[in-house]
């Protein structure tokens, strides 16, 4: 706890970009003596200062790393400079500026996106299943089929993006698509079919989370994305509540047209996409210099922020198409499973229960209509224990109660559940707020998974791959979740309802290992003294180690 709650220390990346600055105006010129490097690299990896000096340099600088081997050959010293002096204020003003142009933007795609995915939930309890001949195993596979493609397109797909100039025109392509599909699904008539159609689904709806993440790291500095990251999973909270609602309008629609009910929410629900696929091709935002609404001081200042970054830690100036060093650095990390383990404790409950939801509240006794309307206040509970709970752990900078406290959520609700479900209808009450409950877990688990992992993977290119490495962890335990509801099971669902509980205990004990070895790492390295490690490593070989240098203290 001492380490997440104690005084701000400018981190080794912030401390050499601060010495570069002073290396500057110290030497008066535009550049930096390629002499001055060892002293800079030393920089990096030294131990963290807790002067008053240097972190007030810090915050007016503001900026993540530094590269001095690119100092001497990109930015000027006026260039730095101007970002370190950009007024606080204006600073403020122009971030709120994006915040605002960006934000509501990314998440109502990202709403439209979830609505999507989930809507076959709200079409099964609407008579899809008998219309199509369809038993509840065929219905678990076309769910989890759906993750097939989903896994093998994320990463090709910001590979594309990452090459748009305009990322607006790629991200209205993929949601014009998968729009398509949608209204496609209402066209279905066989199990095969749908498959098929999930499978597409899968395979166009997988570029769009990792890309709205990619188009937020363009935007902020990575001490503010988390943050904005965090809306992002709120309004997937809020899109099970939407989902609810306009299945519930919708599936009043029932006999018009001689289509069924289930038939018009794929209809409606698709054609809303491909509308905002051309809302998403004319007001996403795509980078400062293309942006009328900014001033030509604010465009340089957000170019030349940006660009530092690039100048700071060599290996993120070094730009690699591939790193095997880096990727298998990812597969050798033993950090990186217990995050993973974290990450199934959301992914298997959540995607469980986000298929599983209107079928739930309908066998609480409520009729398909008014089934659908009772998913809204789960969804709802999630998205603000999401946001808030994130928040939080930013402000005291301590990863693990943030998310063992979720969990600790996760298990009474489903523990209420599977002694409580059986006799649902009798239960009702104290039902109804155990799924309220489990949203209010879920929801934060993966944002604190994901900054924890950040918080530690020094080198980018490393911390790139392991990224995407948890997310694909995460869908691997979404194909498992589409497959613990069993239709045959209810209400009771024992098999979902224990399998969540069971995966909730195994994240905790996952989240306190990697607090405890990772504290037990932190004292073992601060007996040691810089001169002895020193002693034992070049400045090169200790950069190159990363957050394994024995100089690094570990984020809890």
């Amino acid at each position: 706890m001492t380490q997440g709650l104690k005084a701000y220390a400018p981190s080794a990346e912030q401390a050499s970009l601060v010495l570069v600055f002073k290396l500057i105006h110290s030497r008066g010129s535009s550049s930096i003596n390629i002499s001055t490097k060892s002293q800079i690299e030393t920089a990096q990896m030294a131990p963290r200062s807790n002067s008053l000096s240097d972190q007030k340099d810090i915050e007016a600088v503001h900026l993540d790393n530094v590269n001095t081997a690119n100092t001497f050959n990109g930015l000027s010293a006026e260039d730095l400079e101007f970002v370190a002096n950009f007024p606080e204020e204006k600073k403020k003003k122009v971030l709120a500026k994006i915040d605002w142009r960006l934000m509501p933007m990314l998440a109502i795609l990202y709403l439209v996106t979830y609505i999507d995915k989930a809507n076959i939930g709200n079409a099964k309890i609407e008579g899809m299943l008998p219309d199509l001949k369809m038993t509840g195993e065929q219905y678990n596979i076309a769910l989890s089929i759906y993750f097939i493609p989903y896994i093998l397109a994320e990463v090709p797909s910001n590979m594309i993006l990452n090459k748009f100039a305009k990322p607006s025109q790629y991200m209205a392509t993929i949601m014009f698509i998968w729009g398509i599909v949608v209204v496609c699904t209402g066209l279905i008539h066989n199990f095969g079919q749908l498959c098929a159609i999930r499978i597409l689904l899968g395979l166009f709806e997988a570029g769009f989370f990792p890309g709205a993440i990619l188009i937020i790291s363009k935007w902020y500095l990575p001490n503010e994305t988390q943050t904005r990251v965090a809306l992002l999973y709120t309004s997937a909270a809020t899109g099970g509540a939407f989902s609810g609602l306009f299945a519930y309008a919708i599936a009043k629609m029932d006999g018009i047209g001689g289509q069924s009910g289930w038939r018009w929410i794929f209809f409606i629900e698709g054609i809303f996409t491909i509308v905002m696929s051309f809302v998403t091709y004319f007001f996403l935002i795509d980078s400062p210099t293309l942006s009328y609404w900014l001033t030509d001081e604010e465009k340089r200042y957000l170019t030349l922020r940006q660009a530092s970054r690039r100048v700071t830690n060599s290996g993120e100036y070094r730009e690699k198409t591939f790193d095997k060093g880096a990727l298998f650095s990812v597969i050798k990390d033993w950090k990186i499973y217990l995050l993973t383990i974290m990450s199934w404790s959301n992914a298997a409950p959540n995607y469980g229960l986000k298929f599983s939801m209107p079928s739930i509240t309908k066998g609480m006794g409520f009729s398909s209509s008014n089934a659908q309307l009772m998913t809204i206040p789960p969804y709802m509970c999630g998205a603000i224990s999401s946001y808030l709970i994130a928040r939080t752990a930013d402000r005291c900078k301590w990863r693990m109660p943030f998310i063992v406290g979720p969990q600790l959520c996760i298990i009474v609700a489903f523990s209420i559940l599977m002694t409580k479900a059986e006799f649902i209808t009798e239960n009702l009450g104290v039902c109804y707020f155990a799924v309220c409950l489990a949203c209010s877990g879920m929801y934060p688990i993966l944002p604190g998974v994901s900054a924890w992992n950040i918080d530690n993977t020094l080198n980018p290119t490393k911390r790139a791959i392991s990224i995407a490495y948890l997310a694909c962890a995460g869908t691997i335990g979404g194909i498992y979740g589409s497959y613990i509801y069993i239709d045959k099971e209810k209400p009771k669902y024992t098999t979902g309802y224990g399998a969540s509980l069971g995966f909730a205990v195994a994240g905790i004990l996952a989240a306190v290992t990697l607090e405890s070895a990772l504290t037990f790492i932190n004292r073992k390295r601060a007996k040691m003294s810089e001169a002895e490690i020193r002693s034992k490593y070049t400045d090169e070989q200790l950069e190159d180690m990363g957050e394994n240098s024995p100089l690094y203290q570990y984020k809890l």
